[in-house]
């Protein structure tokens, strides 16, 4: 006799879950990252993140070199940001020393980290179109990333990892025409924003594929720690440059984007997505600015010190990159060397979170919330 347990089920079709291994080596994945993804049929019910495929001990290393032989490393980490990176070791540094930096040096910073806020914005824009079947858009967004990259090598004489910004000033100043070249490029680049919106923004696909799909709540993000555009986009109005203003950043006048469920549920993957276009926008109001009121002359080096050697004592500082939330903590023991540094990756606390967001949603939504959280796994494995 069967049990009445038993004669309830009888009959039923059980299925098991599914274990899916999307990467380490995927086309979607931004990098060398493996997503364990369980599934029921096409419906994902748990993701897990495998990270560590491009771990180079970063922070080792930075315990090994000198306070200005760590830059390169840095600019290493989010390779799609080299300046935003360097920017803010150099600032953590230099608060350390106690190092106050010439008014043109400060115009220059900004006006670089900004420019490449836009190039990483480009290629976030560009790729999610990519994830999702658009090849057109990411040959649009390239082209112009390449006039930016254009500018870097023009100042700097490389087009992916700098060495530009260093402790106490720059490596050198701007070249002849530079701010001239800029204005040209930012008179060429706005109106083609409004190209990528024709293009993709509002293209009926794409909003089918990422309106209403791995919506991330105000709290939830805050909680998971995310930081950027994928917290502004969950309605958030969170921004170190205007919440916390370092460098001269209080000096600009721009707007913070935060996403409003324009076609979806705020904090939906098109909000992340939108959120970026958006600030290019706004990067384009500062660098004008910054144009604007950059000093005609000024010693670069002034405050570059002959040797780095920071008294004892720690210090914790962050700034806004492209991907978000970007922090060093440094402990000095007086040497030329740091003797422990920690570094608050953005791109890894927005990665912890797409478990939350991508439950119960199909393995191709998956491909879209991943996108639209814009990682670099150099950041984060480190």
């Amino acid at each position: 006799m069967k049990t009445a347990e038993e004669l309830k089920n009888f009959g039923v079709i059980k299925t098991e879950e599914m274990v899916l291994n999307m990467g380490p080596q995927h086309p979607s994945t931004h990098g060398v990252l493996r997503l364990k993804i369980k599934t029921d049929g096409e419906i994902v019910s748990e993701i897990e993140p495998h990270i560590g495929y491009l771990h180079r001990c970063f922070e080792k290393h930075c315990e090994n070199v000198t306070y200005e032989q760590v830059i390169p490393y840095v600019d290493r980490c989010d390779y799609l940001a080299s300046m935003n990176n360097s920017h803010v070791w150099a600032m953590a540094v230099e608060k350390l020393m106690g190092i106050e930096i010439p008014e043109r040096v400060e115009y220059i910073r900004v006006i670089m980290a900004e420019l490449q806020r836009i190039a990483s914005h480009l290629m976030a824009v560009g790729a999610m179109g990519l994830d999702l079947g658009g090849i057109t858009p990411i040959t649009y967004t390239f082209r112009d990333r390449e006039r930016i990259l254009d500018l870097f090598e023009y100042v700097s004489g490389a087009r992916l990892l700098y060495n530009y910004i260093w402790i106490g000033g720059v490596a050198h100043d701007l070249p002849p025409n530079f701010v001239q070249h800029t204005r040209d490029f930012l008179d060429w680049f706005e109106p083609q924003i409004v190209e990528y919106d024709r293009l993709l923004t509002y293209n009926k696909i794409f909003i089918e594929r990422t309106a209403d799909v791995g919506v991330l709540p105000a709290d939830v993000a805050i909680n998971w720690g995310c930081t950027g555009p994928v917290l502004r986009a969950s309605g958030v109005e969170w921004d170190l440059r205007r919440a916390e203003p370092y460098s001269i950043y209080d000096r600009f006048d721009f707007d913070v984007v935060v996403g409003k469920g324009e076609v979806g549920t705020v904090g939906d993957c098109w909000d992340r997505y939108w959120v970026r276009v958006e600030e290019m926008r706004q990067c384009i109001r500062i660098v004008r600015q910054a144009l604007d009121q950059l000093p005609p002359d000024g010693d670069v080096h002034a405050a570059v010190p002959k040797k780095v050697r920071p008294p004892k004592g720690e210090i914790h500082f962050r700034a806004e990159n492209p991907k978000g939330d970007l922090g060093f903590y440094i402990v000095s023991d007086g040497s030329p060397k740091p003797y422990r540094v920690k570094m608050r990756s953005p791109a890894f606390c927005n990665l912890s979170v797409i478990n939350e967001i991508a439950r119960g949603w199909m393995i191709s939504d998956v491909i879209a919330v991943l996108g639209s959280l814009d990682i670099v796994l150099g950041e984060i494995d480190r």
